[in-house]
């Protein structure tokens, strides 16, 4: 099964059905409506370069229909990142791939004050260009039985790409993972098993496109079972979203904790009543954040783990089978194993080592990067980079990532869990992120960095019951705040960088007036 072949069959079974509630343009798109106009931008799509096709578009309907007609006419959609460095993305992902068209829309380029580069084509021209022949022909097709609309559009095969995903860059150069059909399609069968998810819920869409929880979830999910998803574009946008889940009245929403606490803060009471699945993950959920959200809104905050290599689910909790701060059971169709990090032998029940994953969900591979993609995979195993466990009742603990790891003493100390331990001990309204540093004398150190001034002295010594005296910060630095990616996650490469510029120039000025 292909995913705009399902589409196809989805479309036609529902018909007037609102597929889209597009909240930022304030309209709504029937399943009918949908398949006209993804078929209409398949015919326009034909004009440009066979292979990849560049997409930066906002979450949206136009977004929408812009990849299903990507897919349509037989091209890959490259999804774009929009939200930093836009022009930046956009040539690095022409290079990258090698494409040189990018579908993409005035008004976004306007609003995030990013200039046109050669290869850009609008969304807003493209539309203007559409003739009556144009909308009487898709609309003809759109007609057609479900087999013909098939035969007239891409065919193709499910280990083909359906999409290529940027990776974030919050450690190194993004790389290119190549998703294909099946991938994204055995993660909605095995979330599906595990959810009970089915057309009758509404899905609140307000992760971007270019990041594979908004691939999956936010767009693939949603139309493979003809649900009702309600798109906006602006996660951000706290007040907004509670608004639209209490309007709309939906049933799943899943985001990162950073935007789950911006939901909490603007949040009303009954904001949440209708949500069935509230589904976190891409970063820990802090034990606060669950805690007051059950509180709050007598609603459980569902904690997941998953990459975007594998599609991206791998583990969760779900409503029968919970164990708070955990990641969850591995899911339906999706093997776990937890591996020592310098013998390879499998660990056993909370043993911590390198995590890795085989399934159907598991990528094709990094996009023309062989070297990358045979170091992760091995064996249909993929190495997420991630260290964990598993405990005796089959829940998977994440501990960060290995590079998250350092070695200092001959110890492995783990900075996810030097950041559990510290954030017990502050205010409730400072932030942190502890990171790894040179030190010319022992070769690294721990700095922690918080987004306000801190008793430090109290800190420390409250840190030390819980911590060996090796795997405590050696400094504090105060950022105003901590850099996010578009997703939410923390942006850990900034956060290092910026930190270690500060170090190193309060070491320089120390050095100078001695």
């Amino acid at each position: 099964m292909l995913l705009h072949h399902r589409f196809v069959q989805i479309a036609k079974e529902k018909g007037s059905k609102p597929a889209i509630v597009d909240k930022t343009l304030n309209r709504t798109l029937s399943y009918s409506r949908a398949l006209i106009g993804s078929l209409l931008l398949a015919a326009k799509f034909d004009k440009y370069d066979q292979g990849f096709l560049g997409i930066m578009l906002p979450t949206s309907a136009g977004a929408v229909l812009s990849i299903l007609g990507a897919l349509m006419s037989g091209r890959t959609p490259v999804m774009i990142n929009y939200s930093t460095g836009a022009q930046h993305n956009a040539d690095y992902a022409k290079k990258r791939c090698d494409f040189r068209t990018i579908i993409t829309a005035r008004a976004l380029l306007e609003k995030i004050k990013c200039p046109a580069i050669s290869g850009m084509v609008f969304l807003e021209d493209i539309m203007n260009d559409v003739s009556l022949r144009d909308k009487l022909l898709a609309a003809v097709k759109s007609k057609l039985p479900v087999s013909l609309i098939r035969k007239s559009i891409h065919e193709g095969d499910e280990q083909d790409d359906a999409v290529i995903l940027l990776t974030s860059g919050s450690e190194k150069d993004p790389k290119a993972v190549e998703l294909t059909h099946r991938n994204i399609i055995s993660n909605i069968e095995s979330l599906t098993s595990l959810f009970a998810i089915s057309e009758k819920d509404v899905f609140l869409a307000n992760l971007p496109y270019f990041h594979v929880f908004g691939q999956t979830a936010n767009l693939w999910a949603p139309l493979y079972h003809g649900m009702t998803f309600v798109t906006y574009a602006n996660p951000l946008d706290y007040k907004a979203i509670c608004t639209i889940v209490r309007e709309e009245r939906c049933t799943l929403m899943v985001g990162t904790p950073s935007f789950f606490w911006g939901y909490l803060r603007k949040s009303e009471p009954g904001d949440f009543a209708s949500l069935r699945i509230a589904l976190t993950g891409a970063d820990k959920c802090p034990d606060a954040l669950r805690k007051e959200f059950a509180a709050r809104h007598s609603r459980v905050l569902l904690e997941a783990y998953g990459t975007t290599e594998t599609s991206p689910g791998i583990s969760a909790n779900t409503m029968s089978d919970n164990k708070p701060g955990s990641v969850g059971r591995p899911i339906p169709g999706v093997l776990v194993r937890i591996e020592h990090y310098e013998s390879g032998e499998q660990c056993g029940p909370g043993e911590i080592g390198k995590i890795l994953v085989k399934g159907d969900n598991v990528m094709k591979g990094y996009f023309d990067d062989f070297e990358e993609t045979s170091l992760h995979i091995r064996h249909g195993w993929y190495d997420t980079g991630d260290m964990g466990y598993m405990d005796a009742d089959g829940y998977l603990w994440h501990v960060g990532r290995l590079k998250r790891f350092l070695k200092i003493g001959g110890e492995m100390i783990s900075l996810i869990k030097v950041e559990d331990v510290l954030e017990k001990f502050l205010p409730g309204d400072v932030s942190c992120c502890v990171v790894e540093i040179p030190d010319h004398l022992k070769g690294a150190k721990i700095v922690a960095a918080v987004t306000q001034p801190v008793d430090e002295q109290t800190i420390l010594k409250n840190m030390s019951e819980h911590l060996p005296n090796i795997a405590l910060p050696r400094q504090f630095v105060v950022l105003d705040e901590l850099p996010k990616m578009a997703s939410g996650k923390i942006d850990f490469r900034t956060i290092t960088e910026t930190v270690r510029d500060i170090v190193r120039t309060q070491e320089t000025r120390q050095t100078s007036r001695g």
